[in-house]
């Protein structure tokens, strides 16, 4: 006997009550025939290989039996997708609930390395290209592409949930995304970034100013941010070249913006809320160093960092006495965490500059210069130079 006669064999002795089986248990009469056609189809298909197995009529019934499930799951999970999506709010949903939030929290969760965290937020959460995030980071894009895909993986095998923390657990992950926040909103404020990152930041601060009005730091956090991008018009004159704060056309400034973070100040007490508090100094009509060197007393008791350092330096070199900067500088450097750091030689030439050794200040703002992290640092301090030399 051949296949197809053993086939035909089998679906004249079996082919009814296989149907009729899928009926009783299903209540699906198309579903019923439709599997056990399929069956018989598959039978074709295999049994030329494997030959014809002893009771024809039980493996036919096992195929078509397996094929029903399959589509009856499948379709039970359209149904509750379908349910979903007919439920799907279409008011904006609760902080709480806000899928971008859940997003960042996962991929903030302190299971990943800080650059893991900003990298995935970069990619899932503002949807940034690789390659972008590469170029931010200052790697391959295949490097990044392999960063991306550990975070993920990590975040799959530690089985971190999809969900923002509630309780205790929303205090303790909250530092994080804070730190994250920040670091994405200064890819986007410093010299050659990417405005976006900066907005994005923005949006999802707001976001959890929302879940969490009372939390002083998060409003810090937000103020900051609004106060410093208030600025961002400003910061590049018509030919493109950078301005610092002191030369910057003020009729430019997002004034809006500052009176929102403004308005959002909460007491100078945390890391962003004394940051912001200072960052509101430097927008006021007239700068108040001696109030900036104080909050920037208090920051560095808080964060001890050698950047923190460097700028309460300059702060209480304009606040008090360039001497007093001077040495604050100069202390803030023994350590070596500001070796390099073209920054830290822009704030020797200022502070030396402001003492009266102009020809000092231009040789240190040339150094600065040779260091900068981008043309457009390195231009801005060379005019300084420039400007300096005119005036010796």
């Amino acid at each position: 006997m051949t296949v197809p006669e053993a086939v035909a064999r089998a679906s004249r002795d079996s082919y009814a009550r296989i149907v009729a089986t899928l009926i009783r248990v299903t209540g699906d009469w198309d579903l019923a025939e439709d599997c056990a056609q399929e069956a018989l189809a598959v039978a074709l298909e295999k049994w030329p290989a494997a030959g014809v197995p002893e009771n024809p009529g039980a493996w036919l019934l096992t195929v078509a039996r397996n094929r029903a499930l399959d589509v009856l799951r499948r379709a039970s999970l359209e149904r509750r997708k379908l349910d979903e999506l007919a439920r799907l709010p279409l008011d904006p949903p609760p902080p709480a609930h806000d899928d971008r939030l859940r997003l960042i929290f996962t991929c903030c969760h302190p299971a990943l390395a800080l650059e893991a965290r900003v990298a995935l937020t970069l990619r899932t959460v503002a949807g940034l290209p690789t390659a972008a995030i590469a170029r931010a980071f200052l790697v391959t894009e295949q490097t990044m592409t392999r960063r991306l895909t550990r975070a993920k993986t990590r975040i799959a095998q530690a089985g971190i949930p999809y969900r923002v923390p509630s309780g205790a657990a929303l205090g303790e992950r909250l530092a994080g995304v804070l730190g994250v926040l920040y670091l994405l909103f200064n890819r986007g404020y410093e010299a050659d970034g990417d405005p976006a990152f900066a907005t994005e930041a923005i949006r999802l601060t707001r976001l959890l100013a929302r879940l969490m009005p009372a939390e002083p730091e998060v409003a810090g956090l937000l103020a900051l941010c609004l106060v410093q991008h208030s600025r961002r018009n400003a910061r590049r004159d018509a030919e493109g070249r950078l301005r610092p704060l002191a030369e910057q056309d003020r009729t430019r400034w997002d004034h809006a913006m500052i009176a929102e973070g403004v308005a959002l100040l909460p007491p100078p007490e945390g890391t962003y809320a004394l940051q912001a508090h200072i960052a509101a100094c430097h927008v006021r009509r007239t700068t108040d160093w001696a109030r900036i060197a104080g909050l920037y007393d208090r920051l560095v008791a808080v964060v001890p960092s050698p950047v923190v350092r460097l700028n309460r330096a300059v702060a209480h070199g304009y606040g008090h006495s360039a001497a007093t900067g001077l040495a604050l500088l100069a202390a803030a450097r023994a350590d070596g965490g500001l070796d390099g750091y073209p920054y830290a030689l822009a704030a020797e030439a200022d502070l030396t500059a402001l003492a009266g050794d102009r020809a000092r200040a231009v040789e240190l703002f040339e150094a600065a210069a040779a260091v900068a992290r981008s043309p457009a640092e390195a231009q801005a301090l060379l005019r300084r130079a420039e400007t300096l030399c005119r005036q010796a």
